[in-house]
């Protein structure tokens, strides 16, 4: 069972920062071989999606309101730990996330940049794609919106 917690950048612990960039970096550097910036100044802004197992982080996602990201609300750094992916937690932390996007900032309205591969996924969130397949950080995404 995933135990969902929902923290502005302020109420992270020390331990819990470290920990969910440890896991980006895990999956978005190291697991995909990508080497971008992931520290790039909008975790400040962001608030944060934190799946727990057994005290451990194991999944995670930042959102954002319109504007501080994209000009629409948005979902990014969606990740699940390699090991913990069989168990559904992908679903599990975008349902959380989709809820706090909803609550905490009254929108229904949400965009995401998708790795193209994870399309079917977000379709069956809601998601649809608006426009063409691009490279972000040499990796195929495509943006969808869930309207």
């Amino acid at each position: 069972m995933l135990e969902i917690s929902v923290k502005f950048f302020e109420e992270l612990t020390i331990t819990e920062l470290y920990a969910l960039l440890q896991l980006r970096s895990e999956i978005f550097v190291v697991e995909q071989d990508c080497v971008y910036q992931d520290l790039d100044g909008k975790d400040q802004k962001a608030i944060h999606i934190i799946g727990f197992k057994d005290q451990k982080i194991v999944a995670y996602t930042r959102i954002f309101k319109a504007g501080d990201y994209l000009a629409q609300a948005s979902i990014g750094r969606v990740v699940v730990k390699d090991t913990e992916r069989k168990h559904g937690y992908g679903l599990d932390i975008m349902k959380a996330s989709i809820k706090a996007v909803e609550e905490r900032f009254q929108e229904t309205s949400i965009a995401l940049s998708a790795q193209t591969y994870l399309k079917q996924f977000y379709n069956s969130l809601g998601f649809i794609e608006k426009g063409g397949e691009y490279l972000e950080d040499g990796i195929p995404h495509v943006m969808m919106i869930k309207a």
